[in-house]
């Protein structure tokens, strides 16, 4: 996927039902993403900004609407693609950040290679390559319960990049941190968009960290407006 668009969302809908009510997020929600773009998704609690981002990954699918990885359509796409996707262009950072408890930082961060069946040789090597960047190589050999809530997100993000993904989808990636370790956590995803070349969708309240990226967007009334903070 060389594109110059690296994602493509063209008339997004999608409606959560709940009972005989339909709560409509996205409305016919466009974005287009150019490749090694960072791009911010702002935006009040309950607008849609995480429905937006599983939908990009590929965990939901949109009432209608087309989401294209160059010229991947993955919303057409059967599950075992779909799945071979997600596993190798797609990085996924979550608020909260699903360790498994009893894997090392290690083991964790080289979980992806194991659902691909890699050479597990060089995804162990390659694991601990992405923790010394991070900046946790010392604490390889460690539990998520032996970890600062900082560590265990920065062990995330390195799971998250262990298929030298594309893209790189980030649900508000510092919500769950303080300030100082939040501020921490944005400068080494500007760092690593910059390194690495990757896309980078965040979906954030902190802007501080929206200011950082390259593009700021306000997801509203189920769509998304140029936004400056």
């Amino acid at each position: 996927m060389k594109a110059e668009a690296s994602i493509s969302a063209l008339g997004l809908f999608k409606t959560f039902h709940k009972g005989k009510q339909g709560i409509e997020v996205l409305k016919g929600l466009d974005l287009i993403v150019k490749k090694g773009e960072g791009v911010a998704v702002i935006g009040a609690s309950g607008t849609g900004k995480s429905t937006l981002l599983h939908l990009l990954g590929g965990l939901e699918k949109p009432d209608s609407g087309s989401i294209s990885y160059g010229d991947k359509n993955i919303c057409t796409m059967k599950d075992n693609n779909l799945s071979e996707i997600r596993n190798k262009m797609i990085g996924f950072v979550f608020q909260f950040h699903f360790l498994l408890p009893e894997f090392t930082a290690h083991e964790n961060v080289y979980v992806p290679a194991l659902i691909s069946s890699g050479d597990m040789i060089k995804a162990k090597k390659a694991a601990l390559e992405l923790l010394d960047i991070v900046g946790l190589a010392e604490r390889a050999t460690h539990k998520p319960g032996e970890l600062s809530g900082g560590e265990q997100q920065r062990v995330a993000l390195a799971r998250a990049l262990m298929m030298s993904p594309e893209i790189l989808l980030a649900d508000e990636p510092t919500g769950d941190l303080d300030p100082s370790t939040g501020e921490m956590m944005s400068e080494l995803l500007v760092k690593l968009k910059k390194d690495m070349g990757v896309t980078m969708i965040v979906a954030t309240h902190n802007h501080d960290l929206a200011r950082l990226m390259d593009r700021i967007l306000l997801l509203k009334g189920g769509v998304l407006e140029q936004h400056n903070l």
